[in-house]
């Protein structure tokens, strides 16, 4: 411990010599470690953060597949599956649904899911205050509790302790506060805010063909993955043989909890890792140069040292204390500027990153941090310790301590790090340089859309005071004629799912094919009003849009986007053929649409996917399953100004 603290005061009066090479060198790792410590910060918090329930590896996903797409359980699959399940120790179904919450201040629309009984349970995460639901309230007539979140308790309702046992009304409905979840539940399926069981009804539980569930499980002890997808296959071919009609061609798939939330994230994520770890070496190639440097001039006084009796393993733990010194300093300083970089990473980042919130400085990113810290310390000061310890006095004495040409030339350890990192950065540089082409390209590509000028909001409508579809349709035919008569309104409409929203899949089979499954076109649909295209300003490239005469009772009619049109009637004119989707005629049979109209393709997922198959349907023709399909939901766009704030108090 003297040896340390005499070799701590000589490294300490060393760097004191030296202010401005010593600030550089601690700025430059503070930055590099700072900036590699906060996206380490994210990398755990996404992708290894426990997730905050009992034995998150146990929990699974499960989801039906249909045409190599992953898909959702309809209720009738979930039910017939879940009584054939034998491995499966929970077999949840669940779903995001939004709620428009009233009883207390303002009314609030909120998101939400509607959840198995035994969800919490199979989460093994305890209400913070009063109880989880019973079984028997998950049924029927039964479903008028509701579970709060830890982040509405607090934002809508103070924190009241009280809350429980409290009236609520969700979308007119009188509901029971049951119960508060606790903070450590900070991650949700559905990014929902309250719980209210499923209570399915019989006849919802009889329906087969829409598919909107998630269903969670956990297997029973000593039940393995292989035996699980094994039963789930043969439960599958039961269900096409009792079902053909909807489940032709329909798999069950499995995948762990972890894996659905992360996605794609797990290889994005671990590329910009690797991207500042490289800058930390680039950095550290650096420091160690300019100690190289510092130790060439200081050749002389090391050289006198050593012949006045300074063994090599002294000049070599002075060196390397001398840059432990430095990556120390620069670690702590690094630290900070962590904190700051990762509220910046977690404010600024993209939205659509999983559990960006959770990403903090912790215990596990703080040992990171250290271990990082003394890694970079070695790294940058090996390489000038082994030379100062390794360098023969009488050499050093006999130049004299010259550090001209000819000594530079002779130092082919710092042209190694030169070369070093030239190629670090050439590579760092390719990745910018094909990310920025990646950006410049996406910038130029057509959306089939023009959102300048746009301001969209979402409504929802009770199921209790809207309860027929005559009457949802003509609520939301009123809050058209009024967008439209916003002051600066220039065109306004409604559509069941925005680009880039999401929305309900259907599949369509085109007249002429074999009326099964097999035959369908899953596409994305949307229910729109006849001025939406003119609202969104979407090209129509054949036929014509809807008009306020495609109502009830008038022919039924569609628009397609023009990849639908390819895949449904390649090589022909798609205006004017049929295609059967949605609903059944009433006589049993196809229900046959006629399209109207094609428009251009709208890149609905992202400026970077191709364009799905897309239909629209006039919402006065909606079928009167729809409703239910949407939550009775419907986004409001409208068209103003450049700048359209101004239309935002308005509607």
């Amino acid at each position: 411990m003297d040896a340390l603290r005499q070799n701590l005061r000589i490294a300490v009066r060393s760097l004191r010599r030296s202010p401005a090479l010593s600030l550089s060198i601690l700025l430059t790792l503070a930055l590099c470690i700072g900036a590699t410590t906060a996206v380490f910060s994210v990398v755990y918090g996404v992708l290894f953060r426990p997730l905050p329930y009992r034995d998150p590896d146990g929990l699974l996903v499960l989801r039906t597949t249909w045409q190599d797409q992953p898909n959702s359980f309809s209720a009738g699959n979930w039910f017939d599956a879940r009584r054939q399940a034998t491995s499966f120790q929970y077999f949840v179904p669940g779903h995001g649904e939004s709620f428009n919450l009233a009883g207390t201040d303002a009314p609030e629309n909120v998101d939400g899911a509607r959840v198995g009984a035994e969800f919490f349970a199979m989460l093994g995460v305890q209400p913070a205050l009063g109880r989880d639901f019973r079984v028997e309230e998950d049924a029927p007539g039964r479903g008028d509790v509701v579970i709060l979140s830890d982040g509405l308790w607090r934002r809508r309702f103070g924190a009241d302790p009280s809350v429980v046992g409290r009236e609520l009304r969700l979308d007119g409905r009188s509901h029971t506060v049951i119960g508060v979840m606790p903070a450590a539940l900070d991650f949700t399926l559905w990014d929902e805010e309250l719980w209210v069981p499923t209570a399915f009804t019989p006849e919802r539980l009889a329906m087969h063909d829409e598919h909107y569930l998630l269903v969670l499980g956990r297997l029973h002890p000593g039940v393995s993955r292989e035996q699980a997808e094994q039963e789930l296959a043969g439960i599958a071919r039961r269900l096409q043989e009792s079902h053909p009609h909807e489940n032709t061609g329909r798999a069950l798939a499995m995948s762990s909890l972890m894996e659905e939330v992360v996605g794609d994230y797990r290889p994005r994520l671990f590329v910009l890792f690797g991207a500042v770890g490289f800058v930390l070496l680039i950095a550290c190639a650096n420091v160690a140069n300019l100690l190289l440097a510092r130790g060439t001039a200081r050749a002389r006084e090391t050289a006198i040292r050593a012949a006045l009796g300074a063994g090599r393993g002294t000049l070599l733990r002075e060196a390397l204390t001398e840059s432990l010194v430095l990556a120390v300093a620069g670690g702590a300083a690094g630290i900070a500027l962590a904190y700051w970089g990762v509220a910046a990473l977690a404010t600024f980042g993209p939205e659509d990153v999983p559990r960006l919130a959770q990403a903090r400085v912790d215990g596990p990113v703080l040992a990171f941090a250290l271990g990082l810290t003394l890694v970079s310390g070695l790294i940058f000061g090996s390489a000038p310790a082994l030379r100062l310890a390794a360098r023969m006095p009488h050499e050093a004495l006999k130049d004299g301590g010259r550090t001209g040409t000819a000594g530079a030339g002779r130092d082919r350890l710092r042209n190694l790090l030169v070369v070093a990192e030239i190629a670090v950065a050439l590579v760092l540089l390719t990745g910018a340089g094909l990310l920025i082409r990646s950006a410049v390209a996406l910038a130029g590509v057509d959306p089939g859309f023009d959102p300048r000028g746009v301001v969209a909001g979402r409504v929802s409508l009770s199921a209790v005071a809207y309860e027929t579809p005559a009457e949802v349709i003509a609520a939301f035919e009123r809050i058209e004629d009024r967008l439209a008569a916003i002051p600066g309104a220039q065109a306004a409409a409604l559509v069941s799912a925005a680009p880039l929203e999401g929305g309900n899949t259907n599949g369509l089979v085109p007249e002429g094919r074999p009326l099964d499954i097999s035959s369908a076109i899953n596409s994305a649909m949307r229910l729109v009003t006849p001025d939406y295209f003119g609202t969104m300003r979407i090209r129509l490239a054949r036929g014509r849009t809807f008009t306020e005469h495609d109502r009830g009772g008038a022919p039924l009619v569609m628009v397609i986007n023009e990849t639908l049109a390819r895949q449904a009637f390649p090589g022909e004119d798609a205006v004017g053929k049929r295609i059967a989707c949605c609903e059944m005629a009433p006589d049993g049979g196809p229900n046959w649409k006629t399209v109207v109209g094609v428009v251009a393709d709208v890149r609905a997922s992202g400026m970077g996917e191709a364009p799905p198959p897309e239909f629209y349907l006039p919402m006065a023709q909606a079928p009167a399953a729809a409703w239910d399909w949407t939550d009775r939901t419907m986004t409001l766009a409208v068209r103003g100004p450049v700048d359209p704030t101004a239309l935002m108090a308005p509607l």
